[in-house]
């Protein structure tokens, strides 16, 4: 059984929850993947990281490359993928989960913004919830997160 965790995006961007939460999935010793919904997309992110703060570092690779199993974090757009052996796999930008097979953790982070992207995850949670533990974290006015289901 995969823990699912749906986070529902309001207050904070992408860009400054998603570096956090790698940085705390590098910190139980766990690899991730970052699957997004396009390749534009998972280029973006790829420059963000390098980036995002002056005092960190996140170790990570944009699929595609000779060292994608090395990479302790891997941005991709292939649902397939998996070569660095990751147990977290994390979608967003519209990338959707459809299983939870082979994962300990699944993230799938999604806009309130956009009533498309909160239609796909009322799916996802249907298709997920079964077999699964799924929580559900919304963000508060703050930028906390409270878990709500």
């Amino acid at each position: 059984m995969a823990e699912v965790l749906f986070y529902h995006l309001e207050v904070r961007p992408l860009e400054s929850v998603l570096p956090q939460l790698l940085e705390k999935t590098l910190e139980r010793g766990w690899r991730a993947v970052v699957e997004t919904g396009s390749r534009d997309r998972a280029e973006a992110l790829d420059a963000m990281l390098w980036i995002y703060r002056d005092d960190s570092f996140l170790p990570h690779g944009l699929g595609g490359e000779e060292t994608d199993a090395h990479q302790p974090i891997l941005l991709t757009d292939d649902p397939a993928a998996n070569p660095n052996e990751a147990v977290v796999r994390f979608f967003v930008d519209r990338a959707v989960p459809q299983s939870a097979d082979g994962y300990k953790r699944i993230v799938y982070m999604f806009s309130g913004h956009d009533p498309d992207a909160v239609a796909e995850a009322r799916n996802a949670w249907r298709t997920l919830r079964n077999g699964n533990e799924v929580t559900y974290w919304q963000q508060e006015a703050d930028g906390r997160w409270v878990k709500k289901a």
